[in-house]
């Protein structure tokens, strides 16, 4: 039998490489901390949209700056939703593009997984939101997008509220999932949700980011080089009428990931990835968040009527039911063509509650819910709303599952603790 692959080659959600599990839980330390800052400023924006000061939230939000040029006198709002969001997409693009080349995704087996799973719970939602909308009067299918994304950093939020010990592998897929989900969406953003199209300053982009793509392939990492190139990419890609976070993906694919030689450090894509992920978690996220979720329910024509809307509907029902069954569903399809096994100690329950978590769907979905309906509109706040009710069910639903799990992976942890060498690294994690 020694020409059998190895045991985690036939595994759905089988360990990953120790220095891979470690980089990991960096990141999703970091993400979860973005995360409770962007609980923080959403309901600090619901808060304050429904109270009696709700006309200084909008005032704020529709406060214009910028120059006129490239058409950058914007609202603080549009700076949230089309600047502070390239940041995060910049970073997801630079996780992708490491992930795919570098880390344990290299392994098509690996990648084949959570790139499916993330392709299937887009597609189920954006199917029932659909048909909700063509089934109902006074639907919609504009909004159709609206419930595929999934809110990596409200998830993991949602995580670690409830303090599970949800294996690295589960944590690992989640997170490349929503990497993948950002992708995708972000494709979508720029094929279906592109209003006018002005090439001249789409072709004329190409030249910063071209210069960019060269000095960083020969590992320059002058800020003041760097910065003013992305910075004029990012302002004529959005002077083209294609939505400014395009920009963010392309820059962050522009970046190498492999090192020059081995003793040259962190790759570059790795260096800008600590550099700006704080940033993309603990600022732009969050502004983003405070302005997109601060939704008046009296200004909506009452909870009532939002929830009768068959766009209401619609969202809820992919995000909640859509999700769950594109998630699950698929990675049961993957189980049983590729003829593998679920990882050692896990349960096809694992799999069903990190399926709904999935079904949080935040900052992508609210970006969407205002490129498809348009910015104040009535049915927009009906999105915002559907998009906050369909991410509390899944949470809540997601909560229960994975907390039934807890214990039994706390106990394996702490055996796992145990059993560490003085390297810290786990036994599991090394070759026999």
């Amino acid at each position: 039998m020694s020409g059998a692959p190895p045991r985690s080659a036939r595994q759905l959600f089988g360990r990953g490489t120790w220095p891979e599990v470690s980089r990991i839980a960096d990141i999703l330390r970091m993400e979860t901390v973005g995360g409770v800052l962007l609980l923080v400023a959403a309901v600090a924006a619901l808060v304050w949209a429904n109270s009696p000061w709700a006309a200084a939230y909008r005032s704020l939000s529709e406060l214009t700056v910028g120059p006129h040029a490239l058409h950058l006198d914007l609202t603080l709002a549009q700076w949230a939703a089309d600047g502070l969001l390239a940041v995060f997409f910049f970073v997801a693009g630079l996780e992708l593009k490491r992930e795919f080349v570098a880390g344990d995704l290299r392994d098509p087996r690996r990648a084949a997984m959570p790139v499916a799973a993330a392709v299937g719970g887009m597609a189920v939602p954006a199917l029932i939101f659909t048909a909700v909308n063509a089934g109902l009067p006074g639907g919609s299918l504009a909004g159709w997008a609206v419930p595929t994304a999934t809110d990596i950093a409200f998830a993991l939020a949602v995580l670690a509220v409830i303090s599970t010990d949800l294996p690295a592998a589960l944590r690992t897929f989640l997170l490349t999932l929503a990497v993948v989900d950002d992708l995708l969406a972000i494709t979508i953003i720029a094929v279906f949700y592109t209003g006018s199209l002005s090439l001249l300053p789409l072709l004329a982009a190409a030249v910063p980011l071209g210069l960019f793509a060269f000095l960083v392939q020969r590992r320059v990492r002058s800020w003041w080089l760097l910065l003013p190139l992305a910075a004029l990419t990012w302002g004529l890609v959005h002077a083209s009428g294609v939505h400014a976070t395009v920009a963010g993906v392309l820059l962050g694919f522009a970046v190498p990931v492999v090192r020059r030689a081995a003793g040259d450090g962190p790759g570059l894509a790795e260096h800008f990835e600590h550099r700006w992920r704080p940033l993309s978690a603990g600022v732009a996220v969050p502004v983003f968040a405070f302005f997109a979720a601060g939704v008046s329910v009296a200004g909506a024509g009452g909870l009532g009527e939002s929830l009768r809307d068959p766009v209401t509907i619609g969202i809820i029902g992919g995000l909640v039911l859509g999700k769950c069954v594109g998630v699950l569903g698929t990675t049961w399809l993957v189980q049983r063509f590729t003829r593998s096994e679920l990882g050692d100690e896990l349960s096809w329950w694992d799999v069903f509650g990190l399926s709904l978590l999935a079904g949080i769907g935040f900052t992508v979905s609210l970006l969407i819910g205002e490129l498809a309906f348009g910015s104040g509109s009535e049915q927009d706040d009906h999105a915002r709303i559907g998009i906050l009710a369909g991410s509390l069910i899944a949470a809540l639903l997601a909560t229960v599952v994975l907390r039934i799990r807890n214990h039994h992976y706390r106990r394996l942890r702490e055996i796992e603790e145990r059993d560490a060498d003085a390297d810290g690294i786990p036994d599991v994690y090394q070759e026999r």
